[in-house]
């Protein structure tokens, strides 16, 4: 990771993750789930704080920390090996019409990568933006939140379910998260 996305210890930071050639491939329930899945295996296993979250057809917005004594670049960089695995296997083995060009594309990314093997499914670094001012995070939170709003997804952000708008209009939501402000 670069000094210019660099994460520090203790504080609160926006992320984005990307999908390689920002390929689309959570237009699928089954790769939605996984990344539902390891998101809240995170959360209570390895010390990941939530704050906010959005999942979009190609990438992941987060608003998160480490918890005291965990480091966040850790708990990402599994995450991203965890998922990169985990959807490209599902991507072998579910019903796929994509399957050819989304493993071509996996593969073409791993080859012109150092560290990558046989795919690579995330872009290298998390763009992470560290949140040091009040109206800084609620400018965040109001943008990842009206993600979906803005690519005509749906018309209000609390009824996107890959998101964390919902808890946020007190309506509970796929993820338990902890509320910035």
């Amino acid at each position: 990771m670069g000094l210019k996305n660099r994460i520090f210890a203790d504080n609160i930071y926006f992320l984005t993750m990307t999908v390689v050639d920002w390929v689309d491939v959570f237009t699928r329930p089954n790769y939605r789930r996984i990344i539902v899945d390891a998101l809240r295996y995170c959360q209570q296993q390895k010390g990941l704080e939530l704050y906010a979250w959005c999942l979009m057809s190609n990438h992941l917005h987060l608003i998160a920390r480490a918890a005291e004594g965990k480091n966040l670049s850790d708990i990402l960089r599994d995450f991203k090996r965890f998922t990169s695995r985990a959807i490209t296997e599902a991507v072998q083995r579910d019903p796929e019409s994509r399957r050819q060009w989304l493993l071509h594309r996996f593969g073409y990314n791993a080859r012109v990568n150092v560290k990558s093997q046989t795919f690579k499914f995330w872009q290298d670094g998390n763009e992470a933006k560290e949140l040091q001012s009040v109206d800084f995070t609620l400018q965040k939170l109001h943008y990842l939140h009206q993600n979906p709003v803005r690519a005509e997804i749906v018309a209000e952000a609390e009824h996107y379910l890959y998101s964390s708008a919902s808890n946020y209009a007190e309506q509970g939501g796929l993820l338990e998260v902890l509320f910035v402000g």
